[in-house]
């Protein structure tokens, strides 16, 4: 059946970078042309078979077309409001928006993250909100700074290794 899709919690942050846009742009554009239509003809062909009480297909199909229709609108407001940010490089080796972090911990683990806009997260690619505690902890540091983060499975220092803007 599938995860039901619920909108996000309010973002605090409207930033988000243009490859982030464009992926939201593009789901949008896959949700409108592609996925409504075929979910809505899925939902007529069910119509035709008669009883919609007992069609498990019909009351199936109206319920995904209503979590489509949730997100199109979701994502339609929020791309009113977000405002595209291009990260640009910086001689000074400061992480800010969009930049490409490598921090070690406490145990000389290394990790690569993008800081990145809460709309465009995605940690299991390395892309961490800049509203998130590792995130906020990096922002306007320099490499070489160390932080201290609380997370959820408990505090830890981080190093700075490197600060660049180009993947």
């Amino acid at each position: 059946m599938g995860q039901r899709w619920s909108p996000p919690k309010p973002k605090s942050s409207t930033y988000i970078t243009p490859e982030g846009e464009r992926r939201l742009k593009e789901e949008l554009t896959h949700l409108l042309y592609t996925e409504r239509p075929r979910v809505t003809k899925g939902v007529a062909e069910a119509a035709a078979e008669g009883d919609r009480s007992e069609n498990a297909e019909y009351i199936y199909g109206k319920k995904k077309l209503r979590e489509i229709d949730k997100k199109i609108e979701f994502l339609t407001k929020r791309l009113e409001v977000l405002s595209v940010v291009v990260p640009e490089e910086r001689s000074d080796g400061r992480a800010f928006f969009g930049a490409y972090v490598t921090v070690e911990d406490d145990e000389g683990e290394t990790f690569d993250y993008r800081i990145v806009g809460p709309d465009e997260t995605d940690p299991d690619h390395g892309a961490i909100s800049m509203d998130s505690p590792i995130g906020r902890s990096l922002l306007g540091k320099r490499e070489g700074d160390e932080v201290r983060v609380e997370r959820p499975k408990g505090s830890t220092t981080l190093s700075l290794v490197r600060v660049r803007y180009r993947h």
